[in-house]
């Protein structure tokens, strides 16, 4: 196994480097400057603008600016926010902790839902269970998460007023306190999109198992005196799992980019206020820093994807 773990980070380095190219060329040829605002104020003179122009390499061949940005990224500088005015490294540091933990307790959250769920609605096909468990799924995965997000503010911090809808970093508490702080402002955007991931991952679930647990080795196993637990469980479950962990590969690195309008929604300063910000501002560094991170992520889980196929099935095998 180490040796294709070793040949598949051989294998992504010329992806990410082509990837990196394709994302830089259409940030390089897209409309917009952001030394535009110098160029149009009267108070700042033509040769201070371009000055600046010149000092970070803008005017420069797109592939000479590539070539240039690649390498520095390469030695761990991902360049300058034109923005903040410092290192795009740091800005995302900064932000990355609230991202992880926001986000990668909704995907749990998720996960904890679909499994039970999905697999008792395949062990127990059209019965009251599953076409409930069925219908909220529907509904689940029909409402955006900025129209949910709406809804849990006008719900719990509007009218009951037990949750803060502002996610606040600088929570000014120590000790247990803080940390019941922190948990308070991050229930809401964990459960809209928990409940979002959930719902979509239940249907893939019970699909999954459905199609499994029909097959002669379960009947076999049946046959063999082992109970139902046993058999849903150690032999129905872990064979289905193989399509679902495809999926939550390809998912976590998607609700970053997904997270963005629900972290708009409850001001969580995490990576996709940053990425929206940056947008807005022109921000290049910033935006190519972000958007390559995500193309790494995707690259790294559909890894850990694979190394997870022989654990669930020994048939696999790494070659």
């Amino acid at each position: 196994m180490f040796k294709y773990v070793i040949r598949r980070l051989l294998i992504a380095v010329p992806v990410l480097a082509g990837i990196s190219l394709v994302l830089f060329t259409i940030l390089a040829l897209a409309p917009g400057d952001p030394f535009e605002e110098l160029a149009t104020n009267p108070n700042v003179p033509r040769e201070v603008a371009q000055a600046l122009r010149k000092q970070f390499g803008l005017d420069d061949p797109v592939m000479v600016r590539y070539v240039r940005w690649f390498g520095s990224m390469a030695q761990g500088d991902w360049g300058f926010s034109f923005v903040s005015r410092v290192n795009v490294s740091t800005l995302i540091l900064q932000r990355l902790p609230t991202s992880l933990f926001v986000l990668g307790t909704a995907q749990l959250l998720g996960i904890l839902i679909a499994l039970p769920i999905g697999t008792l609605s395949a062990v127990r096909p059209y019965s009251l269970f599953d076409q409930v468990a069925t219908t909220l799924a529907f509904v689940g995965f029909s409402l955006p998460t900025f129209f949910t997000g709406i809804l849990f503010i006008l719900f719990f911090s509007i009218y009951l007023d037990w949750l803060p809808f502002i996610y606040r970093a600088d929570i000014g508490a120590a000790g247990w306190r803080w940390w019941w702080e922190h948990a308070r402002q991050a229930i809401m955007p964990v459960a809209v999109l928990g409940l979002f991931q959930g719902a979509a991952l239940t249907r893939f679930v019970r699909s999954a198992v459905l199609e499994v647990i029909r097959l002669d080795y379960i009947n076999t196993a049946r046959a063999k005196g082992l109970s139902e637990r046993v058999t849903v469980v150690k032999h129905a479950v872990r064979n289905a799992l193989i399509p679902v962990v495809t999926l939550v590969a390809l998912q976590i690195p998607t609700i970053f980019t997904g997270a963005v309008i629900t972290e708009q929604i409850f001001r969580v300063p995490g990576i996709g206020s940053l990425l929206i910000s940056s947008i807005l501002a022109n921000d290049t560094p910033v935006i190519m820093a972000i958007t390559f991170v995500f193309s790494g992520l995707v690259v790294l889980f559909n890894l850990l994807a694979d190394i997870l196929y022989g654990w669930l099935d020994p048939r696999i095998t790494y070659r």
